[in-house]
């Protein structure tokens, strides 16, 4: 049965989700949405109208979804009589989207619903954004309270990104719009937040004064897979560094906000990329490393490399691994280097921000090892979400010797309740039309006027990707742009 005890419910509305047959849309949004409904967190008079091709009626893609969104749900979690209740709130519209005639089999739906929150989820191909804005607004769909959701990426660039959001403006206000990157609605960068801002303990410290350098790692262990054609295209510095990166970047190095208002955090949050340290030239080729992966292997078996793939072009120089070494400038963090690395079949599959603290001036004792590592904080948001202290204490004995332990919290140990998925959240804020969690459209312009130097520097000094063996955690030269300062990666 639904959870009485729940977060609060709510107001009517109509989801409409185009592109509803789908991958994300079977695998994360629908799923996102049941789990809502086990909690009691839609309201009754809430509706969810997936629009696509394909040529079904509302009973068919009940039945179709009933089979495939059941293998995303983990199975203790699956109760069928939840699930037949939620899906009398879903409803298909077979539409051809870039004509005006389906549009108005979907106002007949909307009609009479105008002051329920409306929102246009736009699960699809980017070429399609304008297309769809255009013809809903033609189509005389868009309500007060109407917004629009759009998944990344947005534009390869900063002259692409705003084409497409000047055509969203001919439709839709700034406050309507919700650009999403799921890595904001992840539990462990909502305790990032919470951690920084909640409590006084690190504030004192969280400075360069105290703090020598910042990593943070994206890992992914999947290679491109069937995705090779689009991937191609774009690269691991526009999939990844663009946007996710540098969204935990700003999150770390953000200024307290006045209030938890969406726009008073933004506006911390568009300071700090605004003051990120230009990479141009022989600059920006000096302070990053361009990676693509070669065959390799891992405990289940080997991989090929990435130009063994089909889909990818024989003598493709895209690159599957970015590592960058950025500064900010700014007071609080002038001269603190902040390091970002993601790549594509690394060693494992794995997301963290490690700080490192500046060693003590000196040190009296003597180490197990001999040597004393930095006191670190240790921020995993995936596989297992956690944040760790990393302190020394002394060792049981006569000897006054120090080795280093942790300080654990590990959130599935503390929180015994289900966690929310990130889309479980970010659904949830578009309904209620909070948009702390999504990017304004001044981020996404300084975040690409950060990034396209550093692509223009690699085309005009042909850098061409460094290999490395699937499987490992990237090629060495990532090494070796970190230890220029006497650093290392941080390895568990």
């Amino acid at each position: 049965m639904k959870n009485p005890h729940s977060a609060d419910t709510t107001n009517p509305f109509d989801f409409v989700l185009f592109g509803g047959t789908g991958d994300l849309s079977l695998r994360k949004l629908l799923p996102a949405l049941y789990f809502r409904h086990c909690e009691n967190q839609l309201a009754d008079d809430g509706r969810i109208i997936c629009v696509a091709r394909k040529d079904l009626d509302t009973d068919a893609f009940r039945s179709l979804i009933s089979s495939e969104v059941k293998q995303h749900i983990p199975e203790e979690q699956f109760m069928q009589n939840v699930w037949d209740e939620f899906v009398q709130r879903v409803f298909y519209l077979q539409i051809d989207l870039t004509t005006i005639e389906g549009y108005s089999d979907l106002g007949n739906m909307l009609a009479g619903r105008e002051d329920h929150a409306r929102v246009f989820y736009l699960s699809v191909a980017p070429s399609l954004f304008a297309t769809i804005c255009n013809k809903v607004k033609e189509a005389g769909l868009i309500s007060a309270k109407s917004r629009v959701a759009l998944e990344k990426p947005l534009g390869r660039d900063q002259e692409t990104a705003n084409e497409i959001n000047d055509q969203l403006a001919e439709a839709f206000e700034e406050s309507q719009i919700f650009r999403i990157d799921h890595y904001l609605g992840k539990e462990t960068v909502q305790n990032l937040m919470a951690l920084r801002f909640g409590n006084s303990l690190f504030e004192p410290l969280w400075r360069r004064e105290r703090i020598s350098d910042v990593q943070i790692t994206i890992a992914e262990s999947l290679g491109v897979g069937t995705r090779g054609g689009f991937y191609d295209q774009t690269g691991a510095l526009r999939d990844m560094v663009q946007n996710h990166l540098l969204q935990l970047l700003v999150i770390i190095a953000m200024e307290p906000p006045v209030s938890v208002d969406s726009d008073a955090v933004r506006d911390e949050k568009i300071k700090v990329l605004r003051a990120l340290k230009p990479l141009v030239g022989q600059h920006a080729v000096e302070s990053t490393v361009r990676g693509q992966y070669k065959a390799g292997a891992y405990a289940d078996g080997a991989v090929p490399g990435y130009l063994d793939n089909e889909t990818v072009s024989d003598d493709s120089t895209t690159e599957t691994f970015v590592a960058i070494r950025a500064e900010i400038q700014s007071w609080r963090w002038a001269g603190v280097p902040f390091y970002l690395r993601t790549g594509k079949h690394m060693e494992s599959k794995l997301t963290e921000i490690i700080i490192n603290f500046r060693k003590v001036p000196h040190s009296i004792y003597e180490t197990a090892d001999g040597f004393t590592a930095p006191n670190q904080l240790i921020i995993r948001l995936q596989p297992e979400e956690s944040i760790r202290m990393r302190i020394y204490v002394k060792a049981w004995g006569d000897d006054m010797e120090l080795q280093p332990v942790h300080l654990n919290l590990d959130f599935n140990d503390i929180f015994k309740k289900r966690q929310m998925i990130a889309y479980e959240r970010l659904c949830i804020d578009i309904i209620n039309g909070n948009q702390t969690l999504f990017m304004r459209r001044d981020e996404v312009d300084a975040a690409w006027a950060w990034i396209d130097p550093i692509r223009e520097a690699w085309e005009k000094h042909k850098v061409v990707p460094k290999s490395y063996t699937a499987g490992t955690m990237g090629p060495a030269a990532s090494n070796a742009l970190i230890s220029k300062e006497g650093l290392k990666w941080y390895e568990d």
